[in-house]
């Protein structure tokens, strides 16, 4: 009795379900494919996907380079130019250029030679700046460079865009921008460029900043 009533009810529950889903309220099980008959994933319209741009984080892409922790605001400076500038890539060049402008001026722009520090203007006699120009030639061509760009003569950024576009500079820049010469190497270019006067500590500047120099 009881298993004939369990079978009623079965019966029963099961056509009420039938009902259902002819009615659309419980989706009969052959809507749904099986998973064998998928032989793609259902195409997205662009139209209907929505991105929100003022949510999306930019991608930084950080360059690396030379670059000197332990050094003052003007070598680094002068550091990120020569690299910006021109396709100097090589430590022992990099090292060289800035040993060699230590040991002129110690990277003050407004010095003139015998230690005052002036402007462009009123430095009478001797070198001035960066790289102590001298000769009259050199040093009246930093004040026309700065008056046909638009750039301070006595300033860090006047000189060294002078100093890296000066011809003297652009006649040696290929062997500079060469690869694995040491630093006794990269000198001869350097005496070429600034003069072969006195020679000073030039030569031990330029392999301090080869310890000084980080790829960063």
């Amino acid at each position: 009795m009881l298993k004939t009533r369990m079978s009623s009810s079965i019966n029963l529950m099961l056509k009420r379900l039938s009902f259902l889903s002819l009615l659309g309220i419980i989706p009969a099980a052959c809507a749904y494919p099986s998973i064998s008959e998928i032989s793609a994933p259902p195409q997205v319209a662009m139209a209907d996907v929505k991105v929100d741009h003022g949510k999306a984080i930019p991608i930084e892409v950080v360059e690396k380079e030379w670059k000197c922790p332990g050094c003052n605001i003007n070598e680094k400076y002068v550091l990120r130019e020569l690299q910006k500038k021109t396709n100097i890539s090589d430590r022992n060049a990099l090292a060289t250029i800035m040993g060699n402008i230590k040991s002129e001026s110690n990277f003050h722009p407004n010095i003139c030679e015998g230690g005052a520090r002036v402007p462009y203007n009123r430095c009478y006699s001797g070198g001035y700046g960066l790289i102590q120009w001298t000769t009259a030639k050199r040093y009246r061509g930093l004040g026309t460079f700065c008056k046909k760009f638009g750039c301070d003569p006595s300033s860090i950024e006047g000189q060294t865009r002078y100093m890296i576009n000066e011809s003297q500079f652009q006649k040696i820049l290929p062997e500079f921008e060469g690869r694995g010469f040491t630093v006794d190497q990269y000198m001869v270019g350097a005496y070429y460029w600034l003069g072969w006067g006195i020679k000073g500590h030039r030569q031990q500047y330029a392999y301090n900043y080869t310890k000084k120099l980080v790829w960063a």
